[in-house]
Protein backbone atom coordinates (compact mmCIF):
# COMPACT_ATOMS: atom_id res chain seq x y z
CA UNK A 1 0.00 0.00 0.00
CA UNK A 2 2.66 2.70 0.58
CA UNK A 3 4.53 2.00 -2.76
CA UNK A 4 1.30 2.27 -4.22
CA UNK A 5 0.45 5.38 -2.82
CA UNK A 6 4.28 7.14 -3.44
CA UNK A 7 3.79 5.92 -6.81
CA UNK A 8 0.40 7.69 -7.30
CA UNK A 9 2.11 10.92 -5.72
CA UNK A 10 4.59 10.92 -7.93
CA UNK A 11 2.27 10.74 -11.06
CA UNK A 12 0.80 13.44 -9.85
CA UNK A 13 2.93 15.86 -8.66
CA UNK A 14 5.46 15.59 -12.03
CA UNK A 15 2.32 17.36 -14.63
CA UNK A 16 2.35 19.51 -11.42
CA UNK A 17 5.73 20.77 -11.60
CA UNK A 18 5.96 20.84 -15.60
CA UNK A 19 2.77 23.00 -15.26
CA UNK A 20 4.52 25.24 -12.60
CA UNK A 21 7.37 26.10 -15.28
CA UNK A 22 4.66 26.51 -18.78
CA UNK A 23 2.05 28.89 -16.57
CA UNK A 24 2.22 32.82 -17.24
CA UNK A 25 2.71 34.58 -14.01
CA UNK A 26 -0.28 36.57 -12.38
CA UNK A 27 -0.38 39.89 -11.45
CA UNK A 28 -0.98 41.04 -8.13
CA UNK A 29 -4.83 43.42 -8.05
CA UNK A 30 -3.99 45.47 -4.88
CA UNK A 31 -7.26 45.50 -3.14
CA UNK A 32 -10.23 48.26 -4.46
CA UNK A 33 -11.93 49.08 -1.10
CA UNK A 34 -8.66 51.22 -0.10
CA UNK A 35 -9.85 55.26 -0.82
CA UNK A 36 -7.29 58.14 -1.25
CA UNK A 37 -8.78 61.70 -1.56
CA UNK A 38 -6.44 64.32 -2.99
CA UNK A 39 -6.96 67.34 -0.53
CA UNK A 40 -5.13 71.16 -1.03
CA UNK A 41 -2.33 71.76 0.87
CA UNK A 42 1.04 73.23 0.92
CA UNK A 43 3.29 71.90 -2.27
CA UNK A 44 5.17 70.02 0.27
CA UNK A 45 2.30 68.00 1.12
CA UNK A 46 0.88 68.06 -2.22
CA UNK A 47 4.15 66.31 -3.32
CA UNK A 48 4.26 63.74 -0.68
CA UNK A 49 0.78 62.52 -1.61
CA UNK A 50 1.83 62.18 -5.05
CA UNK A 51 4.68 60.51 -4.50
CA UNK A 52 2.51 57.90 -2.32
CA UNK A 53 -0.26 57.77 -4.79
CA UNK A 54 2.74 56.79 -7.39
CA UNK A 55 3.67 53.95 -5.38
CA UNK A 56 0.39 52.52 -4.51
CA UNK A 57 -0.32 52.94 -8.54
CA UNK A 58 2.54 50.78 -9.14
CA UNK A 59 1.97 48.14 -6.81
CA UNK A 60 -1.10 47.21 -8.25
CA UNK A 61 1.32 45.58 -10.57
CA UNK A 62 3.78 44.57 -8.45
CA UNK A 63 3.64 40.93 -7.39
CA UNK A 64 3.69 38.42 -9.23
CA UNK A 65 3.60 34.59 -8.99
CA UNK A 66 2.39 31.30 -10.11
CA UNK A 67 -0.56 29.72 -8.61
CA UNK A 68 0.33 27.35 -5.57
CA UNK A 69 -0.87 24.23 -4.93
CA UNK A 70 0.85 21.40 -2.42
CA UNK A 71 -0.35 17.78 -2.79
CA UNK A 72 -0.98 16.03 0.10
CA UNK A 73 0.58 13.25 1.82
CA UNK A 74 3.86 13.46 -0.49
CA UNK A 75 6.98 12.58 1.33
CA UNK A 76 10.67 13.06 0.06
CA UNK A 77 13.97 13.20 1.07
CA UNK A 78 13.37 17.20 -0.04
CA UNK A 79 11.48 19.63 0.81
CA UNK A 80 8.26 19.99 -1.32
CA UNK A 81 8.34 23.49 -3.49
CA UNK A 82 5.06 25.18 -3.56
CA UNK A 83 5.76 27.81 -5.48
CA UNK A 84 7.62 31.18 -6.04
CA UNK A 85 6.89 34.51 -4.80
CA UNK A 86 8.14 37.26 -7.12
CA UNK A 87 7.78 41.16 -7.49
CA UNK A 88 8.62 43.23 -10.87
CA UNK A 89 10.46 45.51 -8.35
CA UNK A 90 13.09 42.96 -8.01
CA UNK A 91 15.68 44.16 -10.82
CA UNK A 92 17.79 40.70 -9.23
CA UNK A 93 20.10 43.30 -7.58
CA UNK A 94 19.29 40.78 -4.43
CA UNK A 95 18.10 44.04 -2.43
CA UNK A 96 14.71 42.60 -1.89
CA UNK A 97 14.01 40.28 0.81
CA UNK A 98 10.44 38.22 1.21
CA UNK A 99 8.95 37.76 4.33
CA UNK A 100 5.90 35.34 5.11
CA UNK A 101 3.47 34.95 7.69
CA UNK A 102 0.42 33.59 8.28
CA UNK A 103 -0.98 29.91 8.27
CA UNK A 104 2.02 27.57 9.24
CA UNK A 105 4.86 29.99 8.34
CA UNK A 106 7.91 28.57 9.60
CA UNK A 107 6.70 25.71 10.48
CA UNK A 108 4.81 24.53 7.63
CA UNK A 109 5.72 26.49 5.15
CA UNK A 110 9.10 27.84 4.64
CA UNK A 111 10.56 30.64 2.28
CA UNK A 112 13.79 31.60 0.55
CA UNK A 113 13.76 35.28 1.83
CA UNK A 114 16.33 35.81 -1.78
CA UNK A 115 14.36 33.98 -4.15
CA UNK A 116 10.88 33.86 -2.86
CA UNK A 117 10.70 29.82 -3.11
CA UNK A 118 8.07 28.48 -1.20
CA UNK A 119 8.45 24.75 0.19
CA UNK A 120 6.43 22.81 2.65
CA UNK A 121 8.64 20.99 5.30
CA UNK A 122 5.74 18.40 6.42
CA UNK A 123 4.22 16.60 4.89
CA UNK A 124 0.04 17.97 4.63
CA UNK A 125 -3.02 15.97 5.72
CA UNK A 126 -5.96 17.27 3.49
CA UNK A 127 -8.54 16.11 5.68
CA UNK A 128 -7.31 17.72 8.43
CA UNK A 129 -7.07 21.09 6.63
CA UNK A 130 -7.50 21.95 3.52
CA UNK A 131 -6.00 25.31 3.14
CA UNK A 132 -3.54 27.17 4.63
CA UNK A 133 -4.03 31.72 4.48
CA UNK A 134 -0.64 33.59 4.32
CA UNK A 135 0.87 36.81 4.04
CA UNK A 136 3.94 37.93 1.54
CA UNK A 137 5.25 40.95 1.96
CA UNK A 138 8.85 42.29 0.42
CA UNK A 139 10.82 44.67 2.01
CA UNK A 140 14.13 46.71 1.27
CA UNK A 141 17.04 44.00 2.50
CA UNK A 142 19.36 46.81 4.34
CA UNK A 143 16.33 49.12 6.03
CA UNK A 144 13.19 46.48 5.79
CA UNK A 145 11.04 49.03 4.94
CA UNK A 146 7.96 47.54 2.83
CA UNK A 147 8.35 48.10 -0.99
CA UNK A 148 5.03 46.97 -1.54
CA UNK A 149 1.97 46.39 0.60
CA UNK A 150 1.51 42.94 1.48
CA UNK A 151 -0.70 40.36 0.22
CA UNK A 152 -2.64 37.88 1.17
CA UNK A 153 -2.62 34.53 -0.82
CA UNK A 154 -3.70 30.65 -0.21
CA UNK A 155 -1.89 27.70 -0.13
CA UNK A 156 -4.41 25.05 -1.56
CA UNK A 157 -3.80 20.91 -0.59
CA UNK A 158 -4.55 18.92 -3.12
CA UNK A 159 -6.50 15.77 -2.68
CA UNK A 160 -5.14 12.45 -3.41
CA UNK A 161 -7.07 9.23 -2.82
CA UNK A 162 -5.89 8.12 0.32
CA UNK A 163 -9.26 7.37 2.34
CA UNK A 164 -11.13 4.00 2.21
CA UNK A 165 -14.80 4.27 2.88
CA UNK A 166 -16.29 3.75 5.95
CA UNK A 167 -20.11 2.56 7.14
CA UNK A 168 -19.57 4.75 10.53
CA UNK A 169 -23.92 2.97 11.27
CA UNK A 170 -23.11 -0.37 10.77
CA UNK A 171 -23.52 -3.53 11.39
CA UNK A 172 -27.19 -2.86 10.00
CA UNK A 173 -30.08 -5.00 10.79
CA UNK A 174 -33.29 -4.74 8.90
CA UNK A 175 -36.76 -6.62 8.16
CA UNK A 176 -39.07 -7.38 5.42
CA UNK A 177 -42.53 -9.41 5.80
CA UNK A 178 -42.18 -12.93 4.18
CA UNK A 179 -43.54 -13.62 0.66
CA UNK A 180 -42.97 -10.31 -0.47
CA UNK A 181 -42.80 -9.82 -4.30
CA UNK A 182 -39.93 -8.97 -6.20
CA UNK A 183 -38.15 -5.45 -5.50
CA UNK A 184 -39.45 -5.03 -2.61
CA UNK A 185 -37.10 -2.21 -0.65
CA UNK A 186 -35.41 -3.61 2.26
CA UNK A 187 -33.14 -0.39 3.83
CA UNK A 188 -30.83 1.70 2.42
CA UNK A 189 -26.71 2.26 3.90
CA UNK A 190 -24.82 4.93 3.72
CA UNK A 191 -21.44 4.85 3.18
CA UNK A 192 -18.63 8.13 4.19
CA UNK A 193 -15.18 9.00 2.04
CA UNK A 194 -13.24 11.57 3.79
CA UNK A 195 -11.58 12.48 0.77
CA UNK A 196 -12.33 15.59 -1.48
CA UNK A 197 -15.74 14.98 -2.85
CA UNK A 198 -15.21 18.16 -5.47
CA UNK A 199 -11.65 17.41 -6.89
CA UNK A 200 -12.18 14.29 -9.09
CA UNK A 201 -13.78 11.33 -8.49
CA UNK A 202 -11.64 9.85 -5.01
CA UNK A 203 -15.08 10.17 -3.01
CA UNK A 204 -17.42 9.18 -6.09
CA UNK A 205 -18.50 5.73 -4.09
CA UNK A 206 -20.30 2.36 -6.05
CA UNK A 207 -22.20 0.37 -3.76
CA UNK A 208 -22.05 -3.55 -4.58
CA UNK A 209 -22.93 -6.99 -2.64
CA UNK A 210 -20.60 -9.93 -1.56
CA UNK A 211 -22.49 -12.01 0.07
CA UNK A 212 -26.37 -12.39 0.14
CA UNK A 213 -27.74 -13.17 -3.68
CA UNK A 214 -29.65 -14.21 -4.75
CA UNK A 215 -31.96 -13.34 -2.15
CA UNK A 216 -30.83 -9.27 -2.51
CA UNK A 217 -30.15 -6.61 -4.63
CA UNK A 218 -28.20 -3.15 -4.50
CA UNK A 219 -28.55 0.18 -6.42
CA UNK A 220 -25.14 0.75 -7.21
CA UNK A 221 -25.50 4.79 -6.21
CA UNK A 222 -28.49 4.68 -3.81
CA UNK A 223 -27.30 1.93 -1.70
CA UNK A 224 -31.07 0.89 -1.90
CA UNK A 225 -31.13 -2.94 -0.75
CA UNK A 226 -34.06 -4.86 -2.41
CA UNK A 227 -35.02 -8.60 -2.70
CA UNK A 228 -34.04 -10.22 -5.37
CA UNK A 229 -36.20 -13.32 -5.00
CA UNK A 230 -40.48 -13.44 -4.86
CA UNK A 231 -41.68 -14.99 -1.84
CA UNK A 232 -39.41 -15.72 0.08
CA UNK A 233 -40.39 -17.94 3.14
CA UNK A 234 -39.81 -17.41 6.69
CA UNK A 235 -40.21 -20.90 7.92
CA UNK A 236 -37.93 -21.93 5.62
CA UNK A 237 -35.32 -19.57 6.91
CA UNK A 238 -35.63 -16.94 8.62
CA UNK A 239 -32.60 -14.49 8.40
CA UNK A 240 -29.89 -13.87 5.63
CA UNK A 241 -26.82 -11.98 6.38
CA UNK A 242 -25.99 -9.34 3.49
CA UNK A 243 -22.10 -8.66 2.86
CA UNK A 244 -22.18 -4.77 1.09
CA UNK A 245 -18.87 -2.67 -0.20
CA UNK A 246 -18.32 0.72 -0.96
CA UNK A 247 -15.68 1.19 -3.46
CA UNK A 248 -14.71 4.99 -4.25
CA UNK A 249 -13.32 6.38 -7.70
CA UNK A 250 -16.53 5.19 -9.29
CA UNK A 251 -15.99 1.51 -8.91
CA UNK A 252 -13.06 1.69 -11.19
CA UNK A 253 -10.01 -0.03 -10.42
CA UNK A 254 -7.71 0.97 -8.21
CA UNK A 255 -10.21 2.60 -6.14
CA UNK A 256 -10.52 2.04 -2.05
CA UNK A 257 -13.24 0.19 -0.57
CA UNK A 258 -14.99 -0.68 2.71
CA UNK A 259 -17.40 -3.23 3.78
CA UNK A 260 -20.16 -3.37 6.09
CA UNK A 261 -22.60 -6.72 6.82
CA UNK A 262 -26.74 -6.29 6.82
CA UNK A 263 -28.61 -8.75 8.87
CA UNK A 264 -32.08 -9.29 7.19
CA UNK A 265 -34.66 -11.04 9.01
CA UNK A 266 -38.29 -11.96 7.69
CA UNK A 267 -41.05 -11.08 9.74
CA UNK A 268 -43.77 -13.57 9.72
CA UNK A 269 -47.23 -13.41 7.63
CA UNK A 270 -49.89 -15.80 8.12
CA UNK A 271 -49.52 -17.76 5.71
CA UNK A 272 -50.05 -21.00 7.49
CA UNK A 273 -52.75 -23.18 8.29
CA UNK A 274 -52.93 -24.56 12.41
CA UNK A 275 -52.64 -28.63 11.83
CA UNK A 276 -53.32 -30.79 14.75
CA UNK A 277 -50.36 -33.05 16.04
CA UNK A 278 -52.66 -35.86 15.55
CA UNK A 279 -55.65 -36.32 14.03
CA UNK A 280 -57.42 -38.54 17.01
CA UNK A 281 -56.66 -38.09 20.83
CA UNK A 282 -57.47 -40.68 23.86
CA UNK A 283 -58.37 -39.45 27.47
CA UNK A 284 -59.65 -40.69 30.58
CA UNK A 285 -61.19 -39.04 33.16
CA UNK A 286 -62.61 -40.78 36.58
CA UNK A 287 -66.31 -40.00 37.18
CA UNK A 288 -66.18 -38.56 40.56
CA UNK A 289 -63.74 -35.55 38.69
CA UNK A 290 -64.74 -32.14 40.26
CA UNK A 291 -66.64 -29.61 37.74
CA UNK A 292 -64.20 -27.51 35.81
CA UNK A 293 -61.38 -29.61 35.93
CA UNK A 294 -59.02 -30.08 33.04
CA UNK A 295 -59.22 -33.63 31.39
CA UNK A 296 -57.44 -32.98 28.95
CA UNK A 297 -55.45 -30.56 26.09
CA UNK A 298 -55.07 -30.43 22.26
CA UNK A 299 -52.51 -29.01 20.38
CA UNK A 300 -53.09 -27.18 16.65
CA UNK A 301 -49.38 -26.61 15.69
CA UNK A 302 -49.10 -23.62 13.28
CA UNK A 303 -45.56 -22.61 11.60
CA UNK A 304 -46.35 -19.03 11.62
CA UNK A 305 -45.68 -17.39 15.10
CA UNK A 306 -47.03 -14.83 17.52
CA UNK A 307 -50.56 -13.48 16.45
CA UNK A 308 -50.23 -15.18 13.01
CA UNK A 309 -50.20 -18.64 15.49
CA UNK A 310 -53.20 -17.95 17.80
CA UNK A 311 -55.75 -20.11 16.91
CA UNK A 312 -59.37 -20.52 18.69
CA UNK A 313 -60.66 -23.95 19.93
CA UNK A 314 -63.95 -25.17 19.39
CA UNK A 315 -66.30 -28.57 19.92
CA UNK A 316 -67.98 -28.59 17.02
CA UNK A 317 -69.64 -32.39 17.04
CA UNK A 318 -70.29 -35.37 19.11
CA UNK A 319 -72.28 -36.99 21.86
CA UNK A 320 -70.87 -35.15 24.37
CA UNK A 321 -71.28 -31.61 23.42
CA UNK A 322 -73.15 -30.63 26.74
CA UNK A 323 -70.61 -32.29 29.32
CA UNK A 324 -67.73 -30.93 28.27
CA UNK A 325 -66.29 -27.29 26.93
CA UNK A 326 -62.93 -26.17 24.89
CA UNK A 327 -61.22 -23.19 25.90
CA UNK A 328 -57.44 -21.59 24.51
CA UNK A 329 -55.06 -21.34 26.17
CA UNK A 330 -53.22 -17.90 24.86
CA UNK A 331 -49.46 -19.13 26.71
CA UNK A 332 -49.39 -22.71 25.13
CA UNK A 333 -51.66 -22.27 21.92
CA UNK A 334 -53.47 -25.45 22.97
CA UNK A 335 -57.11 -25.68 23.63
CA UNK A 336 -58.18 -27.45 27.15
CA UNK A 337 -61.47 -29.27 27.70
CA UNK A 338 -63.19 -29.30 30.47
CA UNK A 339 -65.96 -30.95 32.54
CA UNK A 340 -69.02 -28.72 32.69
CA UNK A 341 -71.55 -31.79 34.18
CA UNK A 342 -71.26 -35.10 36.16
CA UNK A 343 -70.15 -38.04 34.62
CA UNK A 344 -71.95 -41.26 35.59
CA UNK A 345 -69.68 -44.26 34.65
CA UNK A 346 -73.03 -46.38 34.74
CA UNK A 347 -74.83 -45.06 32.88
CA UNK A 348 -72.24 -43.81 29.62
CA UNK A 349 -69.06 -45.16 29.61
CA UNK A 350 -67.12 -43.42 26.98
CA UNK A 351 -68.24 -39.88 24.50
CA UNK A 352 -66.92 -38.66 21.51
CA UNK A 353 -66.17 -35.08 20.61
CA UNK A 354 -65.14 -33.75 17.14
CA UNK A 355 -62.81 -30.37 17.82
CA UNK A 356 -61.91 -27.57 15.71
CA UNK A 357 -58.61 -25.13 15.54
CA UNK A 358 -59.16 -22.34 13.60
CA UNK A 359 -56.58 -19.27 13.26
CA UNK A 360 -57.82 -16.09 14.88
CA UNK A 361 -55.88 -13.32 12.31
CA UNK A 362 -56.59 -14.41 9.05
CA UNK A 363 -54.42 -12.47 6.41
CA UNK A 364 -57.27 -11.80 3.16
CA UNK A 365 -53.71 -11.85 1.07
CA UNK A 366 -53.24 -15.60 1.80
CA UNK A 367 -56.95 -16.82 2.06
CA UNK A 368 -56.28 -18.96 -1.00
CA UNK A 369 -54.05 -20.80 0.81
CA UNK A 370 -57.02 -21.93 3.12
CA UNK A 371 -58.95 -22.67 5.07
CA UNK A 372 -56.87 -21.73 7.87
CA UNK A 373 -58.54 -24.74 10.19
CA UNK A 374 -58.39 -28.07 11.48
CA UNK A 375 -60.47 -31.08 13.04
CA UNK A 376 -59.07 -33.77 15.49
CA UNK A 377 -61.57 -36.64 16.95
CA UNK A 378 -61.56 -36.96 21.21
CA UNK A 379 -62.30 -39.74 22.49
CA UNK A 380 -62.61 -39.60 26.29
CA UNK A 381 -63.45 -43.01 28.55
CA UNK A 382 -65.17 -42.47 31.83
CA UNK A 383 -63.78 -44.37 34.61
CA UNK A 384 -65.82 -45.91 37.59
CA UNK A 385 -64.89 -44.30 40.60
CA UNK A 386 -66.24 -45.91 44.06
CA UNK A 387 -69.27 -43.14 44.93
CA UNK A 388 -70.74 -43.13 47.95
CA UNK A 389 -74.31 -44.71 49.12
CA UNK A 390 -77.23 -42.45 47.02
CA UNK A 391 -80.64 -42.21 48.77
CA UNK A 392 -83.68 -42.51 47.25
CA UNK A 393 -84.80 -38.81 47.69
CA UNK A 394 -82.76 -35.74 48.68
CA UNK A 395 -85.06 -35.57 51.68
CA UNK A 396 -87.53 -37.77 53.71
CA UNK A 397 -90.79 -36.36 55.44
CA UNK A 398 -92.11 -38.48 58.00
CA UNK A 399 -95.62 -38.04 60.11
CA UNK A 400 -96.41 -39.88 63.12
CA UNK A 401 -99.23 -39.38 65.87
CA UNK A 402 -98.10 -37.89 69.24
CA UNK A 403 -99.57 -41.29 70.91
CA UNK A 404 -97.57 -43.35 68.76
CA UNK A 405 -96.16 -46.35 70.15
CA UNK A 406 -93.09 -46.74 71.53
CA UNK A 407 -91.29 -49.32 68.76
CA UNK A 408 -93.62 -48.29 66.35
CA UNK A 409 -92.16 -47.97 62.90
CA UNK A 410 -92.34 -44.45 61.65
CA UNK A 411 -91.12 -44.09 58.33
CA UNK A 412 -88.19 -45.47 56.17
CA UNK A 413 -85.14 -44.41 54.20
CA UNK A 414 -83.63 -46.21 51.09
CA UNK A 415 -79.99 -45.82 49.82
CA UNK A 416 -78.03 -48.07 47.15
CA UNK A 417 -74.78 -48.03 46.30
CA UNK A 418 -74.62 -46.79 42.28
CA UNK A 419 -71.37 -48.58 41.74
CA UNK A 420 -71.40 -51.88 39.38
CA UNK A 421 -69.95 -53.61 42.44
CA UNK A 422 -72.80 -52.91 44.89
CA UNK A 423 -71.52 -52.63 48.36
CA UNK A 424 -74.10 -53.88 51.10
CA UNK A 425 -75.57 -49.83 53.36
CA UNK A 426 -75.94 -49.33 56.83
CA UNK A 427 -77.68 -46.94 58.30
CA UNK A 428 -77.35 -45.04 61.48
CA UNK A 429 -78.72 -41.68 62.70
CA UNK A 430 -76.30 -38.77 63.50
CA UNK A 431 -77.10 -38.26 66.93
CA UNK A 432 -75.75 -35.07 67.44
CA UNK A 433 -79.19 -34.69 65.26
CA UNK A 434 -81.47 -36.36 67.88
CA UNK A 435 -79.82 -35.43 71.19
CA UNK A 436 -82.56 -36.91 73.19
CA UNK A 437 -82.43 -40.27 70.76
CA UNK A 438 -85.98 -40.20 70.48
CA UNK A 439 -85.68 -42.76 67.15
CA UNK A 440 -84.06 -45.32 66.19
CA UNK A 441 -83.40 -46.61 62.99
CA UNK A 442 -83.05 -50.30 61.29
CA UNK A 443 -78.91 -50.52 60.60
CA UNK A 444 -80.16 -53.29 57.52
CA UNK A 445 -83.50 -51.66 56.44
CA UNK A 446 -83.31 -47.77 57.19
CA UNK A 447 -86.62 -48.23 58.67
CA UNK A 448 -87.29 -45.09 61.73
CA UNK A 449 -88.95 -46.13 64.93
CA UNK A 450 -90.01 -44.46 68.10
CA UNK A 451 -87.74 -44.78 71.08
CA UNK A 452 -89.36 -42.10 73.42
CA UNK A 453 -92.91 -40.58 73.47
CA UNK A 454 -94.06 -37.64 71.88
CA UNK A 455 -96.07 -34.74 72.75
CA UNK A 456 -97.12 -32.28 69.71
CA UNK A 457 -97.78 -29.52 72.44
CA UNK A 458 -94.10 -29.96 73.36
CA UNK A 459 -92.50 -30.25 69.91
CA UNK A 460 -94.20 -30.50 66.98
CA UNK A 461 -91.19 -30.76 64.49
CA UNK A 462 -88.15 -32.91 65.21
CA UNK A 463 -84.89 -33.19 62.41
CA UNK A 464 -82.88 -35.41 62.12
CA UNK A 465 -79.84 -36.74 59.52
CA UNK A 466 -79.68 -40.59 58.65
CA UNK A 467 -76.19 -41.62 57.51
CA UNK A 468 -76.03 -43.87 54.83
CA UNK A 469 -72.13 -46.58 55.03
CA UNK A 470 -70.80 -48.85 52.58
CA UNK A 471 -69.77 -51.69 54.68
CA UNK A 472 -67.07 -52.85 52.09
CA UNK A 473 -65.45 -49.31 52.34
CA UNK A 474 -66.48 -47.04 55.53
CA UNK A 475 -65.29 -43.73 54.00
CA UNK A 476 -67.86 -44.12 51.45
CA UNK A 477 -70.64 -42.49 53.42
CA UNK A 478 -73.86 -39.88 52.52
CA UNK A 479 -76.07 -38.05 54.19
CA UNK A 480 -79.98 -37.10 54.02
CA UNK A 481 -81.94 -34.74 56.33
CA UNK A 482 -85.19 -36.49 57.38
CA UNK A 483 -88.11 -33.87 58.57
CA UNK A 484 -90.49 -35.61 61.36
CA UNK A 485 -93.90 -33.70 62.29
CA UNK A 486 -95.72 -34.98 65.02
CA UNK A 487 -99.84 -34.92 64.37
CA UNK A 488 -101.96 -33.67 67.16
CA UNK A 489 -104.49 -35.98 69.36
CA UNK A 490 -107.32 -34.85 71.49
CA UNK A 491 -105.62 -35.73 74.50
CA UNK A 492 -105.81 -32.26 76.54
CA UNK A 493 -109.61 -31.15 78.34
CA UNK A 494 -110.10 -27.43 78.13
CA UNK A 495 -109.02 -25.26 80.18
CA UNK A 496 -110.92 -22.22 81.57
CA UNK A 497 -109.07 -19.00 80.86
CA UNK A 498 -109.40 -17.82 84.58
CA UNK A 499 -111.07 -18.37 87.99
CA UNK A 500 -114.23 -16.47 87.55
CA UNK A 501 -116.08 -14.15 89.87
CA UNK A 502 -119.41 -12.36 89.46
CA UNK A 503 -121.32 -10.57 91.49
CA UNK A 504 -124.96 -9.12 91.00
CA UNK A 505 -127.26 -6.78 92.04
CA UNK A 506 -130.31 -7.49 93.92
CA UNK A 507 -132.26 -5.83 91.75
CA UNK A 508 -130.62 -7.04 88.52
CA UNK A 509 -133.13 -7.31 85.42
CA UNK A 510 -134.02 -10.50 83.81
CA UNK A 511 -132.02 -11.18 81.09
CA UNK A 512 -128.73 -9.59 82.10
CA UNK A 513 -125.69 -11.13 81.40
CA UNK A 514 -123.76 -11.53 84.67
CA UNK A 515 -120.09 -13.56 83.17
CA UNK A 516 -118.32 -13.67 80.38
CA UNK A 517 -116.26 -17.20 80.33
CA UNK A 518 -113.79 -18.41 77.78
CA UNK A 519 -112.13 -21.77 77.50
CA UNK A 520 -109.06 -23.30 75.61
CA UNK A 521 -107.52 -26.38 74.50
CA UNK A 522 -103.73 -27.62 73.94
CA UNK A 523 -104.69 -29.73 71.21
CA UNK A 524 -104.99 -28.73 67.97
CA UNK A 525 -107.73 -30.56 65.87
CA UNK A 526 -107.66 -30.27 62.12
CA UNK A 527 -111.12 -28.28 62.17
CA UNK A 528 -110.81 -26.17 64.98
CA UNK A 529 -111.88 -26.31 68.40
CA UNK A 530 -115.61 -27.17 69.61
CA UNK A 531 -116.24 -26.69 73.05
CA UNK A 532 -119.41 -27.73 75.02
CA UNK A 533 -120.13 -25.53 77.47
CA UNK A 534 -123.00 -26.70 80.50
CA UNK A 535 -123.77 -25.97 84.10
CA UNK A 536 -122.71 -28.51 86.52
CA UNK A 537 -125.02 -31.30 87.46
CA UNK A 538 -126.14 -29.71 90.54
CA UNK A 539 -127.11 -26.34 88.82
CA UNK A 540 -128.87 -27.84 85.99
CA UNK A 541 -132.58 -27.46 87.62
CA UNK A 542 -131.94 -23.95 89.01
CA UNK A 543 -134.25 -22.04 87.71
CA UNK A 544 -132.17 -18.34 88.08
CA UNK A 545 -129.31 -19.06 85.69
CA UNK A 546 -128.73 -20.12 82.42
CA UNK A 547 -125.71 -20.13 80.08
CA UNK A 548 -125.86 -19.02 76.16
CA UNK A 549 -123.67 -18.04 73.48
CA UNK A 550 -122.27 -14.53 73.57
CA UNK A 551 -124.02 -13.29 70.80
CA UNK A 552 -121.02 -10.53 69.86
CA UNK A 553 -118.69 -13.13 70.06
CA UNK A 554 -121.05 -15.56 68.45
CA UNK A 555 -120.75 -13.49 65.23
CA UNK A 556 -117.56 -13.04 65.27
CA UNK A 557 -117.10 -16.49 65.41
CA UNK A 558 -119.54 -17.54 62.99
CA UNK A 559 -118.02 -15.38 60.44
CA UNK A 560 -114.68 -17.66 61.40
CA UNK A 561 -117.03 -20.68 60.78
CA UNK A 562 -116.29 -21.90 64.82
CA UNK A 563 -119.57 -20.77 66.52
CA UNK A 564 -123.17 -22.56 66.40
CA UNK A 565 -126.04 -23.00 68.17
CA UNK A 566 -126.85 -26.36 69.73
CA UNK A 567 -129.73 -26.51 71.51
CA UNK A 568 -132.83 -24.64 72.48
CA UNK A 569 -134.91 -26.22 75.88
CA UNK A 570 -138.48 -24.16 77.06
CA UNK A 571 -138.79 -22.69 80.49
CA UNK A 572 -135.42 -22.01 81.06
CA UNK A 573 -132.65 -21.77 78.86
CA UNK A 574 -129.71 -24.59 78.42
CA UNK A 575 -127.28 -23.66 75.77
CA UNK A 576 -124.96 -26.00 74.42
CA UNK A 577 -122.63 -24.20 71.51
CA UNK A 578 -118.96 -24.64 70.06
CA UNK A 579 -117.83 -20.71 71.27
CA UNK A 580 -115.00 -20.20 73.76
CA UNK A 581 -117.30 -16.99 74.82
CA UNK A 582 -120.58 -17.48 77.06
CA UNK A 583 -122.65 -15.86 78.72
CA UNK A 584 -124.62 -16.53 82.55
CA UNK A 585 -127.87 -15.11 82.62
CA UNK A 586 -130.80 -14.79 85.62
CA UNK A 587 -133.98 -16.51 84.85
CA UNK A 588 -137.28 -16.26 87.42
CA UNK A 589 -139.76 -18.59 86.37
CA UNK A 590 -138.47 -19.44 83.26
CA UNK A 591 -138.14 -15.75 82.72
CA UNK A 592 -135.23 -13.97 82.91
CA UNK A 593 -134.80 -11.63 86.14
CA UNK A 594 -132.92 -9.32 88.14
Amino acid sequence: MPERLAETLVDLWTPLIILWITLPTCVYMAPMNQAYTLTTGSPLELSRQSEELRILNRSKRGWVWNQMFVLEEFSGPEPILVGRLHTDLDPGSKKIKYILSGDGAGTIFQINDITGDIHAIKRLDREEKAEYTLTAQAVDWETNKPLEPPSEFIIKVQDINDNAPEFLNGPYHATVPEMSILGTSVTNVTATDADDPVYGNSAKLVYSILEGQPYFSIEPETAIIKTALPNMDREAKEEYLVVIQAKDMGGHSGGLSGTTTLTVTLTDVNDNPPKFAQSLYHFSVPEDVVLGTAIGRVKANDQDIGENAQSSYDIIDGDGTGLFEITSDAQAQDGVIRLRKPLDFETKKSYTLKVEAANIHIDPRFSGRGPFKDTATVKIVVEDADEPPVFSSPTYLLEVHENAALNSVIGQVTARDPDITSSPIRFSIDRHTDLERQFNINADDGKITLATPLDRELSVWHNITIIATEIRNHSQISRVPVAIKVLDVNDNAPEFAAEYEAFLCENGKPGQVIQTVSAMDKDDPKNGHYFLYSLLPEMVNNPNFTIKKNEDASQRRKKEGHCVDITHLGGFHYRKHLCDNISVSLLKDGVLVC
